[in-house]
């Protein structure tokens, strides 16, 4: 449904993007992530035709941003970087407005999304009286009002609470569900990209450092638990043998390793083998791993 192939991007002679190329399938959730400076905000640009690439494109359900800029646009909605409406005037006056930029303003189906994002009974009220919770909820509503097949967002519950964070989780799922919804967001708070996406994205300075399942990223390289003596001993053999020692007591072996076959390796060189267990990873722990180590 989304497709990046090859962007590279600069700003002042300093590279934001090398060669970043990934795909969203449709109806998938999925996850764009890095530090700050790693490329995100740049590439949702290059994505909404508010960045023109150096190289590279863009394209949205087959058509290329870049050489049918509307065509491409007209399949998505999106929160990019802070949402800004007119204080003075209500959330409704504000949709109305915003909307008719685009086409022709449907009131219904703007009835119909108000209510979906809880936003009824405030929709009369100026926006300067809203809470920040409440202007997100605004902004997802400004953003389905052209019915798009994709919705982009750029850190979407950065500031919310935790029941803010909770409504707005359930609420991406539930399109997905019972929409098909395609979303691509980036985030900061792992711990929601984990419980929602089906494929993530990582980027570090403006490299593509990952693309896959989660599934997918553990798979690279098994993290175990172990308690080996003399420690030293074990560590020297591991590392002749292609495991990466991650701290005292925890090892990544190669994907083709056999726990196996090393534990009894270990144990026919001398070295007491008293714990040898698998560990499930946050993605918090695979996230740092590998922005670390690359």
């Amino acid at each position: 449904m989304l497709t990046v192939t090859g962007l590279h991007k600069s700003f002042g002679g300093k590279p934001a993007l090398l060669d970043v190329s990934f795909s969203v399938e449709r109806g998938e959730i999925h996850g764009l992530l890095g530090h700050n400076g790693a490329g995100k905000s740049t590439t949702l640009g290059i994505i909404l035709g508010m960045v023109a690439p150096d190289r590279g494109d863009a394209t949205i359900g087959g058509i290329s941003v870049q050489r049918d800029h509307a065509g491409a646009l007209r399949q998505v909605g999106a929160i990019f970087e802070s949402p800004a409406f007119y204080e003075y005037l209500s959330g409704w006056e504000n949709l109305r407005i915003l909307a008719s930029y685009s086409g022709p303003f449907d009131e219904k189906a703007a009835r119909e999304i108000v209510d979906r994002v809880g936003l009824t009974k405030r929709i009369g009220s100026k926006v300067r009286t809203y809470s920040h919770g409440m202007r997100q909820r605004l902004a997802l509503a400004q953003a389905l009002l052209p019915e798009p097949k994709v919705l982009l967002l750029d850190e979407p519950t950065d500031g919310l609470d935790p029941e803010g964070i909770k409504w707005f989780r359930d609420f991406i799922l539930g399109l997905r569900a019972e929409r098909g919804m395609t979303v691509l967001f980036n985030s900061h708070l792992l711990g929601e990209v984990e419980q929602m996406c089906d494929r993530v994205t990582i980027l570090r300075e403006g490299r593509l450092v990952h693309e896959g399942t989660l599934k997918d990223l553990r798979e690279e390289a098994p993290v175990y638990e172990v308690d080996l003596d003399p420690w030293e001993q074990a560590a020297a053999f591991l590392d002749l043998n292609a495991a990466q020692i991650l701290s005292p007591g925890r090892i990544a072996l190669p994907p083709d390793a056999d726990p196996a076959i090393t534990v009894a390796a270990l144990v026919g060189n001398g070295i007491r083998v008293s714990a040898f267990a698998p560990v499930r990873r946050s993605l918090e722990d695979l996230y740092l791993e590998i922005t670390a180590a690359r």
